[in-house]
């Protein structure tokens, strides 16, 4: 089975504090990297986590908040700086291009490969990549700007043919992949054999659903269902929700609510504001709603 994680760059809201870095992370699926938003310090920590750059060829940027955005003038000059000549593919908000064609150009920067900008569409739910094994969509949330998470989910695998079966009704070699494909065989004599005679089912496909700065909104859930795992944010506690509300945050237990209700099977929270030095109370009001949740925590690597 192809590898599927979460590794957590940041966690921290608004300001790095107690050594934690604004948000970031990075996904690997199937092979590919993508780094979701690129707060300050971003790079530091792929260098500190062994994270080799050149392997990154997609960025998301949920929102042009300065702790989502604002580590990635470094980082883009860090790849031309590495020789970097692949394109880069980079989804965000049409205005972030030109916030950095702007700092190019007054810093006199001429990166030695191409831009390749995805404007974000933050009206309706949209598939902003896909290939033949993962795809990557868009999740409308709600923010004081413009925002939306993104949903990483892995393509239905193929089924498995059971040998002794294929062997038992000679099935030729150019007739496998639609059994895979779960198709049924015609056997000699036309007596159709049952695909599940013959294959077996593959295993789930994997999901991972990152829900940036957001409010409480229960109208993400039906996207949501059932994934495997959720990052959602939790600024604050449940003694300062008014303040949560002021600034369209979250706060821990409803995080938790979400998760809870979308019936996820995991939930990892993060985004702290600076006011809290110590996150296990965090952990534990979210944990009060929904049990299997867990903090983000800077360098861990999170399967899912």
């Amino acid at each position: 089975m192809d590898a599927f994680d979460v590794t957590i760059l940041g966690c921290s809201s608004a300001t790095p504090a107690f050594g934690r870095y604004p948000t970031s992370q990075l996904v690997h699926m199937a092979g590919r990297f993508f780094l979701v938003d690129c707060g300050e310090g971003a790079q530091m920590q792929l260098r500190r986590f062994s994270i080799k750059f050149q392997r990154i060829n997609h960025i998301f940027i949920s929102h042009l908040h300065g702790d989502h955005f604002l580590g990635l003038s470094g980082f883009l000059s860090s790849l031309h700086l590495l020789g970097r000549t692949e394109p880069l593919h980079l989804y965000c908000e049409a205005s972030l291009q030109e916030i950095i064609e702007v700092t190019n150009k007054h810093s006199r920067s001429v990166l030695q490969y191409t831009i390749i900008y995805h404007p974000l569409d933050f009206k309706e739910n949209k598939v902003l990549f896909e290939d033949d094994k993962v795809t990557v969509s868009t999740i409308l949330v709600k923010h004081s700007i413009p925002c939306c998470g993104f949903l990483f989910a892995e393509k239905p695998r193929a089924r498995k043919l059971i040998k002794e079966e294929i062997e038992k009704y000679e099935v030729p070699v150019d007739k496998m992949e639609s059994l895979k494909n779960g198709e049924d065989f015609m056997a000699a004599g036309g007596k159709r054999i049952a695909n599940d005679v013959l294959t077996l089912p593959s295993l789930p496909p994997r999901r991972y659903a990152f829900c940036a700065d957001t409010i409480y909104d229960e109208e993400i859930i039906p996207q949501i269902t059932k994934v495997d795992l959720l990052y959602h944010e939790s600024t604050f506690m449940e003694d300062m929700r008014d303040r949560a509300k002021q600034t369209m945050h979250s706060t821990a237990k409803d995080a938790a609510s979400i998760a809870k209700k979308a019936e996820v099977k995991k939930l990892i929270i993060g985004h702290f504001s600076a006011r809290y030095k110590d996150l296990r109370p965090l952990l534990a009001e979210a944990k009060e709603v929904f049990d299997e949740t867990y903090l983000a925590d800077e360098g861990e690597k999170v399967n899912v």
